[in-house]
């Protein structure tokens, strides 16, 4: 079980300093301590090449990860299931999104090879991975708890 006077790594999604949070103060709408934004928002993150990694290696949040691209039909189609599953899973779990045309070399990186890719990863380590579209964002949060 972990303290609640622990304190953990939170990467603000608007400047992406690294941030210590109480666990005590998780669900109590952390602000970031440099731009003083909200730390959780209820939506997916966007990431690109140049945020992926501060995000899934500094932050000690499992980090849940949507392999898309816009030409994608059933990336389209699972988009706002997954717009709705950030609310269902954060403060617990970061939920982001990465255009895989706009990053290719990650997408190398991680071998993914089919969209859309849901990809887990906890202290900066891939841990989970699904290839295809879900239905319902109740069926994202379910399979992403279900590794954690």
């Amino acid at each position: 079980m972990t303290d609640s006077a622990e304190a953990l790594h939170i990467v603000c999604p608007h400047c992406h300093t690294t941030n210590r949070v109480r666990v005590a103060d998780m669900r109590l709408a952390p602000d970031c301590g440099q731009c003083h934004q909200a730390l959780f928002g209820g939506h997916p993150l966007a990431l690109d090449a140049s945020t992926f990694d501060k995000h899934i290696g500094r932050s000690h949040l499992p980090v849940l990860v949507d392999f898309w691209a816009p030409w994608c039909g059933p990336c389209r189609m699972m988009a706002p299931a997954y717009e709705q599953a950030a609310s269902l899973l954060e403060p617990d779990v970061r939920v982001a999104k990465l255009n895989t045309e706009d990053a290719q070399a990650i997408s190398a990186r991680f071998n993914i090879r089919s969209i859309p890719t849901l990809a887990l990863f906890i202290g900066g380590k891939e841990v989970a991975r699904q290839a295809g579209a879900f239905r319902t964002a109740q069926d994202i949060a379910d399979w992403t708890r279900s590794h954690l």
